[in-house]
């Protein structure tokens, strides 16, 4: 058997399907020695294999675990602004997330038909101060505001859609191409919260756009980061890196920072650097205990 080269754009359970660089789709199993080796192969991987196995997974751009995902250029990050409600700490969790991968995040604020007028004005007035860093599209039932500007940000990308349960993702790849027909489903009025619909993650091919849809999920872990790393993930933050009175300033108690001086004279959004304060004192926790667990060792 020949040895080909192709990209993974869907696996459920221990199979995986594979687009050739030919365009053609095989259904594979990974080598056993993946396995043994504690490796995984994931949506959006570069893979060597023949008409029955994967044999080699090419080094990785980069590596998501929520989602399950790899070698994405951009986040496509959906939070609905009405039902579930906007919540901006959430939206910051995912961010970091982001930002750690060395990834763009597109934000697509969905459900705006459900705001009043004035709802739906002092939202955007709250989220201007996001799309100085980020690229921000609002979205209705009926698709998009800017579906031209969206298709030419993600042209020859590899995109993934992710955020909060229920946030309507597959109804927005549906909107983007008709011949999708992606499960969508109801908020539950007693939870308040989303269902999944989304059973597994896979690399749809969306009007010529490369998205992948995946599960939702409705809390993000920033485990994995060092308390005094945080602030390299708030883009706001690093554009006054050298401003601070101290080079190792983190933010939170230090006189002469230049990040609480902006903050204070409204040019960073409180409620951004409130998440951070949130985030970092959730950090130091964490090092905390781990150190009391390390010395009982």
């Amino acid at each position: 058997m020949n040895n080909l080269t192709g990209r993974i754009v869907k696996n459920i359970s221990n199979e995986y399907e594979v687009l050739s660089s030919d365009n053609n789709r095989f259904l594979v199993k990974p080598r056993g020695v993946f396995r043994k080796d504690s490796l995984i192969p994931k949506v959006g991987d570069i893979v060597q294999f023949n008409e029955t196995t994967i044999l080699k997974i090419e080094k990785r751009k980069n590596d998501f675990i929520r989602p399950f995902i790899s070698n994405v250029d951009y986040v496509i990050l959906v939070t609905s602004a009405k039902r579930p409600d906007i919540s901006f700490e959430l939206l910051d969790r995912f961010l970091i997330n982001i930002e750690q991968q060395d990834t763009e995040a597109i934000i697509v604020v969905s459900k705006c038909d459900l705001l009043s007028e004035s709802e739906e004005k002092e939202l955007k007035k709250s989220l201007s101060y996001y799309s100085k860093y980020f690229n921000v599209f609002y979205s209705r039932y009926e698709g998009l505001d800017d579906k031209e500007g969206f298709y030419k940000l993600l042209n020859n990308k590899i995109s993934v859609v992710s955020g909060q349960t229920g946030a309507g993702k597959s109804h927005l790849l549906n909107t983007l191409d008709k011949t999708l027909t992606l499960k969508t489903d109801d908020i539950s009025v007693a939870l308040g919260r989303g269902k999944h619909t989304t059973r597994h993650t896979e690399l749809l091919s969306v009007s010529g756009l490369l998205i992948a849809d995946t599960p939702g999920f409705s809390s993000l872990e920033i485990s994995e980061i060092k308390s005094t790393d945080l602030k390299e993930y708030y883009k706001e933050f690093v554009e006054v890196l050298n401003e601070c009175k101290y080079n190792q300033c983190t933010h939170t108690h230090e006189p002469e920072c230049k990040v609480k001086e902006l903050v204070q004279n409204g040019l960073i959004l409180k409620s951004r650097y409130d998440s951070y304060l949130k985030f970092f004192a959730e950090l130091k926790e964490l090092e905390k205990t781990a150190y009391k667990r390390e010395k009982k060792q």
